[in-house]
């Protein structure tokens, strides 16, 4: 993953490293002999207008020129011609000498050579000697390398700035604006998938608010269907219990004593019901670590509680010892034991009902099989609905046992699926992904 933070700290060092470089390249570019003699203006045009001067004839002004070089910009200058004679007699044999004996690094003054050719094809060679004093006075003044230096080093920082915070404040400005439509409950998985692309910070919080998003508009969704259908299925007991009651107010004492059974198993459906929806709406919240969970062993328990409820139904299960999953056991027993009941409730007492667990390296199975007459083909998929119950069907319960079923086993990341058995009956299919 390219880490934001070190994408961040790179421009900044890169910025640093290119402008040093470019400020060094700038500087010695400024430096150079060539750039110096076509810019200072003691040297600019000095040889070509001496030349004319002394090719004319004009001895003593070409002498006066440089005398007047050398005391307006402090550049002392000896013309050579092709034989090596000095012209212009103003650096001595014996002061050249010592140069070359000191070194010119010692020494105050930078020294410059020119090579000219006249219209005839003589060669002149000019060597300038310059004070480093003068010539850093003359660079200063004129701005040359620091102002260059300023702007460059602005060009190059307020570009990369551009860029890098372009590359911060757009994602920003995406999330933004998916806060915003997730607070007028219109956010869409679609605004930043784009961003969860992205392989740095902003990226996983795109992807990771992405999937907050998306979990988010999935439960307002769950919990305002689960509403309308509470408030519908409600109607029905409460119904009922209001008109129990009104009779109770009006009949005598002997009509009162048969309706108070009457009431009490209203009240009793109610309760269950409310206990329903109150599980359901638990599966929503966040729960604990996971434990390791012992399927064969929950599967045997499972199996023992039925048989007090169902002591003539008979329940098969294969399952290889120590099956283990990692995961709620609570939501995962919860899950099984109503998909168990709605198989006992359906099977003949003369079949068995079949529990097959399959463990893969990508997760476990488990399948659980009655003999039953099944479901139509085009209510399979509504199966696990909030309040759905299969029509022509027995109306018992209130449709929220596959409900329950389904969400508990999306909670563990899997998924519940119904078919027909071709041989007859019914199966229902739990798909457990393997967790870490």
């Amino acid at each position: 993953m390219r880490s934001l933070f070190w994408r961040i700290l790179g421009a900044f060092w890169l910025a640093l490293v290119v402008m040093g470089a470019l400020t060094y390249l700038l500087v010695r570019m400024f430096n150079q002999d060539a750039w110096i003699l076509n810019h200072h203006p003691g040297l600019k045009n000095f040889a070509t207008t001496w030349l004319s001067l002394y090719e004319s004839g004009a001895t003593e002004p070409a002498l006066f020129y440089l005398q007047q070089q050398k005391r307006r910009y402090r550049i002392e200058t000896q013309i050579l011609d092709d034989n090596g004679v000095s012209l212009g007699r103003e650096l001595s044999s014996r002061s050249l000498a010592w140069e070359a004996k000191r070194g010119m690094q010692h020494l105050p003054w930078r020294r410059i050579t020119q090579e000219i050719t006249d219209s005839n094809g003589k060669s002149y060679l000019f060597v300038y000697r310059i004070a480093h004093s003068e010539l850093g006075a003359w660079q200063r003044n004129n701005g040359l390398r620091p102002l260059s230096a300023l702007v460059l080093a602005l060009v190059v920082l307020t570009v990369m700035s551009l860029l890098l915070t372009l590359s911060i404040t757009r994602p920003l400005s995406r999330l933004r604006d998916a806060v915003h439509d997730l607070g007028q409950t219109t956010y869409q998985k679609e605004h930043l998938s784009q961003l969860a692309t992205r392989r740095d910070e902003l990226g996983v919080l795109a992807a990771d608010f992405n999937h907050m998003g998306q979990r988010l508009q999935g439960l307002i969704k769950s919990q305002r269907q689960l509403l309308r259908d509470v408030s519908h299925e409600l109607r029905s007991p409460l119904a009922r219990l209001q008109v129990a009651l009104a009779l109770a107010e009006r009949g005598d004492a002997n009509e009162r004593a048969t309706l108070w059974p009457r009431l009490h198993l209203e009240c009793e459906r109610l309760d269950a019901l409310i206990n329903e929806i109150l599980t359901l709406a638990r599966l929503d919240q966040v729960q604990e670590n996971k434990q390791v969970i012992a399927i064969d062993q929950l599967l045997y328990k499972l199996r023992d509680d039925a048989a007090l409820l169902e002591p003539e139904q008979s329940i098969e299960i294969s399952c290889a010892a120590n099956c283990t999953y990692l995961g709620w056991p609570e939501i995962l027993q919860r899950a099984l034991d109503n998909l168990l009941r709605n198989a006992l409730r359906f099977n003949p007492e003369s079949m068995p009902i079949h529990i097959e667990v399959s463990q893969q390296a990508t997760g476990l199975t488990i399948r659980i099989r009655d003999h039953g007459p099944g479901v139509a083909e085009n209510w399979l998929s509504q199966l696990g609905d909030n309040f759905f119950r299969v029509p022509g069907q027995t109306q018992q319960g209130y449709g929220l046992g596959l409900t329950i079923a389904k969400r508990a086993i999306e909670q563990h990341g899997g998924q519940l699926l119904f078919r027909n058995h071709p041989d007859g009956g019914f199966v229902a299919t739990v798909q457990l992904p393997l967790t870490r």
